[in-house]
């Protein structure tokens, strides 16, 4: 069900396609949006996002025993990041969470909500839990920046690109200097019921404007990055979402055995595109390495500064230097590749030397 989002009555909005159908892409000026949601002056309407809750005492420590995250001692308000995966260790859903006490709250894209609250559902056995899609009834926006007026409402804190606990970075660059730094990210659970209210007289960015400092911040989404064959490693989400030393779960097998003795089949990566003619490649446009397809471009944005980007995943065994082509029909653009995932991420039993430093 797509929920249409009241602030689409505002003046200038137009109405994102895709995952984002039901909120504003931009309001007139999208530029000027994204460099006011990048200051912390405007918000993003996110009502396009689905809501999973799960209450019950036995709430944390059951998804503790289904997800790639340890859940059992997150405390009220802390956020994290979790996955939930196949038995070959595929990512099937990937959610946003914070608990406040008493009611674990799953942020997730629309596609995810109704087919992850069936699939809790049916996991439930004899456990004091209860699942419920909550996506008609809560709303959520986006900031860069904490809002004071908001002090109130519960609120997720993107962990990315900080290391988790249990967690590993397949990035070539240190925390300290990873683009994703430059992008706070924090998305708010508001009664949709509320949502006008709240957003009262503050300036609105649309979700291009989001999805641009994403992309620059090397951010994978669902959906967009992921395909029914992605592992996490190929994301760099042992980063945030996965934690290597917690107990089993479903997925485990696979996510430790190409950390440690493997590498994932492919790579994400950060294109520049050729910002000279005027137009901007589709996702799932062709990536190649001369003549070869090598990859498929996922997600493509204008930047207010750095012009067309993108994200890419692409073979592990592309060259880091070789120079890159996206192909939309028959135009082609010139793409500059920054390494997100490292060539030879995974096998880290033995590893002394080559892109990555060693386990934080």
């Amino acid at each position: 069900m797509t929920i249409k989002s009241p602030m689409l009555s505002r003046p200038g909005a137009v109405e994102a396609g895709g995952a984002d159908t039901g909120v504003a892409s931009h309001y007139g000026e999208p530029l000027r949006e994204q460099r006011a949601l990048a200051a912390g002056s405007a918000v993003v309407d996110l009502s396009c996002r689905g809501v999973v809750t799960v209450t019950g005492p036995d709430r944390l420590s059951w998804l503790n025993t289904l997800s790639s995250q340890q859940m059992t001692d997150l405390v009220p308000g802390q956020s994290t990041e979790l996955l939930f995966l196949s038995v070959q260790g595929r990512i099937e859903f990937d959610a946003r969470v914070v608990d406040d006490g008493g009611t674990t709250w799953l942020i997730v894209e629309a596609a995810e909500a109704a087919p992850l609250a069936g699939w809790l559902t049916r996991m439930k056995f004899m456990l004091r839990v209860e699942v419920a899609d909550a996506s008609a009834t809560w709303a959520v926006l986006g900031s860069t920046q904490r809002v004071p007026e908001w002090a109130d409402l519960l609120v997720w804190e993107d962990p990315w690109p900080h290391i988790g606990a249990g967690g590993y970075s397949y990035s070539v660059v240190g925390e300290e200097s990873h683009p994703g730094l430059e992008r706070p990210w924090f998305e708010y659970l508001v009664p949709a019921a509320e949502l006008e209210a709240t957003v009262g007289d503050r300036p609105l960015a649309g979700v291009w404007a989001a999805e641009a400092l994403r992309i620059a911040a090397w951010r994978p989404r669902w959906g967009a990055e992921t395909d029914d064959k992605t592992i996490p490693h190929e994301l760099d989400l042992l980063r945030t979402a996965v934690h290597l030393s917690k107990g089993c779960y479903k997925g485990q097998e696979t996510v430790a055995r190409v950390h440690n003795l493997g590498h994932p089949p492919r790579r994400l990566v950060f294109l520049q595109l050729d910002g000279s003619q005027h137009t901007m490649p589709a996702a799932g446009s062709e990536v190649r390495a001369g003549s070869r397809k090598v990859g498929t471009v996922t997600s493509v944005a204008q930047h207010y500064e750095m012009g067309p980007v993108a994200l890419a995943v692409i073979k592990r065994s592309v060259d880091p230097e070789e120079a890159l082509t996206v192909v939309d029909g028959d135009e082609p653009y010139t793409a500059a590749q920054e390494i997100i995932v490292a060539p030879d991420a995974g096998q880290v039993v033995g590893r002394q030397t080559g892109f990555l430093r060693g386990p934080r």
